[in-house]
C-alpha cells in the first residue's frame, strides 16, 4: 500500500510539538539506554556533587540504529535536560560548522572545570573531513576534563562507520548502545495510553488505519492525539475514522 503525506495544513497544526523528553519517548528494546540516561538526567538535575568523579566511560556514550528509532530525540531530551538544570549545553549537527568552532573555543575552559557541561553530537556518520577532525580534538578534550559529558549519535555501531580508524576506534571508548524502531503493534499501545491519559476514547479502526497510510515518527504521532483531542472536543464529536479522515483533508 502506497503510503501518502500528511495535508501541507495538518503538518503546519503540528509544527508546535512538545520539546524532547525522556518521559515522552517510548522505548522499545532500548531500556538499559534509557535507564543510563535517567540516571545522568537526574543527577544533572539533583546537582549531585559527583560528576568530577566519574570514569570516563561513564561520561562517553553513543548510540546507534536507523532513523526514525529515536536518536536524535533522545540527543535531544539530553540536552534540554541539561538546559533545565542549568548547565552549558552544546548540540553538534554535520549542517551547523560555526558551532563546531565555538565549541571547539571553549573547549580548553570547560575540560578545566569541575562544574559538568553536556556536548551531544548528532549523526557522527555524516561528518566531513573537517567535523570529523573536530570531533577527534573535541574528544581529546573530554578526555581530558574532569566533567565533561559526549552524547554521540549515528547510524551503525562504531567498528562500521566509514570515519578514520582512529576516530571509530574513541568512538567505542565508552558506553555504546543501540536503539531499534518500533513496530505498529508498539506504536499503537503508547498513542493508545497517550489517549487514555487525556481522556480520549479512539475507535478501534483509527490507529492501524493512520499507521497503514503515514510515516510519522512518535513526537509527531503523539501530537497528532493532541489534535484529535482538541477537534473532537471543537466539533463535539467521537474520535471516530470520520473525524480523522475529515480533520486529515487537505485544506
Amino acid at each position: 500500500m502506497n503510503r501518502t503525506s500528511l495535508p501541507k495544513q495538518f503538518a503546519l497544526d503540528l509544527s508546535h510539538t512538545p520539546k524532547a523528553s525522556l518521559e515522552n519517548y517510548l522505548p522499545g528494546k532500548d531500556l538499559a539506554l534509557i535507564s543510563t540516561l535517567r540516571v545522568l538526567s537526574h543527577d544533572w538535575n539533583s546537582q549531585v556533587e559527583s560528576a568530577s568523579n566519574n570514569p570516563l566511560n561513564q561520561r562517553w556514550i553513543y548510540w546507534w540504529g536507523p532513523e526514525g528509532s529515536g536518536r536524535t530525540h533522545l540527543l535531544e531530551a539530553m540536552i534540554n535536560s541539561a538546559a533545565d538544570a542549568g548547565l552549558a549545553h552544546f548540540f553538534l549537527t554535520p549542517n551547523e560548522p560555526s558551532a563546531w568552532v565555538r565549541l571547539e573555543e571553549k573547549m580548553s575552559s570547560l575540560a578545566q572545570s569541575d562544574t559538568p557541561a553536556v556536548i551531544a553530537v548528532d549523526d557522527v556518520d555524516r561528518l566531513d573531513e573537517r567535523l570529523v577532525g573536530a570531533l577527534f580534538r573535541i574528544l581529546n578534550g573530554v578526555q581530558a576534563s574532569k566533567a565533561i559529558y559526549i552524547l554521540m549519535a549515528g547510524k551503525a555501531a562504531p567498528a562500521t562507520l566509514e570515519l578514520r580508524e582512529d576516530l571509530r576506534t574513541r568512538l567505542g571508548w565508552g558506553l555504546v548502545f543501540q536503539t531499534e524502531l518500533l513496530d505498529d503493534d508498539a506504536k499503537i499501545q503508547a498513542l493508545e495510553q497517550a489517549a487514555q491519559a487525556r481522556g480520549l476514547v479512539l475507535s478501534p479502526d483509527v490507529l492501524p488505519w493512520l499507521l497503514s497510510r503515514f510515516y510519522r515518527d512518535m513526537p509527531n504521532l503523539m501530537a497528532l492525539i493532541d489534535a484529535l483531542d482538541a477537534y473532537s472536543l471543537e466539533t463535539k464529536r467521537a474520535v471516530t475514522l470520520p473525524l480523522v479522515r475529515e480533520l486529515l483533508q487537505p485544506k
